[in-house]
Order: C-alpha cells, then structure tokens, then sequence
C-alpha cells in the first residue's frame, strides 16, 4: 500500500482517537469533548470505508456478517465490563442496552433506509425470503428473552433463573447458529445482492483487505471506548434537560450503531436495499442473538441478578416494532410510507423513554 493511500482520513482519524483517548485529555472540559465527538465522528466514518473494503473482498453476505459481529462483540464486551463494575446498579444494563440497539435498528435504520430509497426511486425491491428468515430468528429471540422472563414462575420478578438462563441461552445460540449456516451456505442466495454496474466496483487486493479489517477492528473499538468516555458528559447534558437517566443508554446505543447505520443508509442510497437489510436485520439478531448468552454466562460465573423481561410499555413499543416491520417487508418492495411509519415508532419510543 502507498504512503498517499496511508494518509487518507479513514487511517488518520482512528490513530488520532487512539492517541487522544489514551492522552487523558477526554473529560477536561467542553473544547476537549467537542474535540472527542469530532474524532469519534471520524473513526465512525472511516469504519463504515474499511467495512466496504472487507466486504468487496469476502463478497456478500459475508461483508456484512463481518461488521455486524465485530460491532456486536465489542458491544457485548462493553455491557460485561460495566455490569462486572456496577453490581446490582446494572442489573438492567444488558436488558436496557439491548431493547436499545434493536428499537434503534428496527425503527431507525431500516426506517431511514427505506425512507432515502422510496425518496430516490420511489420502490426498491428485495428478496421477501431474506425477510422472512431474519424475521422468524429475531422474533423467536426477542420472545424468548425479553418477554417470556415476565411470566415464568420459578423466581419472582422479570428474572430466569439459573436453569432457565442456561436453556435460553442455548436457545439463542442454537437459532443463531443454524440462520448462519442458512445464511452463508444452504441458502446464500437469498442474501445475495444483485449487482447492476459489476464494472463500477474494484476488488481490493489481499494486502489492502487486510488493513482495511485491522483498522476496522480498530475503528470499532475506539468508537466504544470514546463513547464511554463519553457517557459522563452525555449524562449531564441529559440530566441538564430534566430527561431520565434511561436516555443515556439509548444515546450510546445509537452511537455504537453508527457504523452498521451509515453503512446501511449508503447502502439504501446506492439503491442496493437488499444490503442494507443484510446490515439491520443482522445485526439486530446478532446484538440479541449473542449478547443475551454471553452476558447470561458472567452473570452466572458472577452471580449478578440479571433482569431481562420488559415493562408493559416496552413490550406493547416492541411488539409494534416488529409487526410494523413484518408487514413492511412482507411484499418484496418498499416505499416512503413503509420508512415514515417506522421513524414514528421510533420517535414514540424516544419520546417515552423522556416522559414515560
């Protein structure tokens, strides 16, 4: 690789984060945290570049399989450090965080994704059986893990307990583990992307893909990292405005996605809705489908009280959420009301999640 290619911003930025996070600088004041944002910003962007690198390489699905784990394994290891520090103040981390990322992407993501392309093309069209089988995996899941707990009777409260912990968790990985193998083998073409212009994309050589995937890890990482950083003065910004502490976890959770969701919009925008579905719907079945299990087993290794089930407000939230989506995506064609609809879901869930 040329020393013109290193210099590029999508290089330049992550190293910068990473000096400047490990500077100390972060939490100094204003002019520093603005400066933090702005980085932030850049590494968001420059993981969102090597993303598509990796992924003209390896081909699809595997592109977005690849972001959509490294994401959703730096989140999980994210709540697991929080959770082993708080104690019993964490016991909803996990639950919190998670009912988060999948509001964020159902509503947000996939509403902005389809909005932009209904806007530009007025219908996009995409594989209803890909639909259909990341759809019938996360709601399994969600079911499983954040309703169910509120109606078993071995432990009072919206808690499994050890037995039922391990099963569920078993339960998930199972699930996870077979949409992959349907995914990647049995049934790849249902994920495949239909390429119009071939000529128009390069395929980078071997040396540059792998760069591209050192420096998204790199990317990931730091976007986490600052954005704990980062949480203290969010807090206070919230707290300034008299909002529930609750909307600082939706606020982190929305910074964490920012690749997967710049990657998906991009996506949208190039008119390829199929690879935008492969971003959201993927990565909110691998954000459930693997944080629920590995946070279950440090629960357990730790003994910390782990709450997962939802309130009624929030199941009534997600069980829109999910029906919304279902019939959105059930004709193989989208349009700006499908997009409009679920913004306003996730402007309800916001806007609940300050008055509740």
């Amino acid at each position: 690789m040329k020393l013109k290619e290193l210099l590029h911003y999508t290089y330049i930025f992550p190293v910068l984060a990473v000096i400047y996070y490990f500077s100390g600088l972060m939490g100094g004041g204003v002019i520093y945290d603005v400066i933090a944002g702005l980085l932030l910003t850049g590494s968001v962007l420059s993981a969102v570049h090597h993303a598509e690198v990796v992924a003209h390489k390896v081909g699809e699905p595997f592109g977005t399989i690849i972001l959509a784990l490294c994401i959703t394994i730096i989140e999980v290891a994210l709540i697991i450090s929080l959770m082993v520090a708080g104690g019993d103040d964490a016991m909803t981390l996990a639950r919190d965080t998670v009912f988060a990322a999948v509001m964020i992407i159902l509503n947000g993501i996939l509403g902005i994704c389809i909005l932009i392309g209904g806007v530009k093309y007025y219908e996009q069209f995409f594989a209803r059986t890909s639909a259909t089988t990341y759809l019938v995996s996360i709601v399994s899941i969600l079911i499983l893990t954040l309703v169910l707990p509120n109606f078993t009777s071995s432990v009072n409260g919206p808690f499994y307990n050890r037995a039922q912990l391990i099963f569920v968790s078993i339960a998930c990985l199972v699930i996870y583990g077979v949409f992959l193998m349907v995914q990647t083998v049995r049934h790849r073409n249902y994920f495949i992307i239909t390429d119009e212009d071939p000529d128009s994309h390069y395929i980078p050589t071997r040396n540059a893909t792998i760069i591209s995937f050192i420096f998204l890890v790199i990317c990931l990482v730091i976007v986490v990292l600052m954005a704990k950083g980062l949480s203290g003065t969010i807090e206070d910004m919230v707290r300034s405005v008299g909002a529930p502490k609750s909307l600082v976890g939706v606020i982190i959770a929305a910074v964490v996605l920012l690749p997967e969701g710049v990657a998906a919009i991009r996506a949208a925008r190039s008119n390829q809705i199929q690879s935008s579905l492969n971003l959201a719907l993927g990565s909110a079945l691998a954000s459930i489908g693997l944080t629920i299990p590995a946070v279950s087993v440090v629960c357990i290794m730790y003994d910390i009280p782990f709450v997962l089930g939802l309130d009624k407000k929030d199941i009534i939230l997600l069980s829109l959420s999910v029906f919304i989506v279902m019939l959105s995506l059930s004709r193989g064609k989208t349009n700006v009301l499908y997009g409009t609809v679920l913004l306003v879901n996730l402007a309800a869930y916001i806007f609940t999640v300050i008055v509740p």
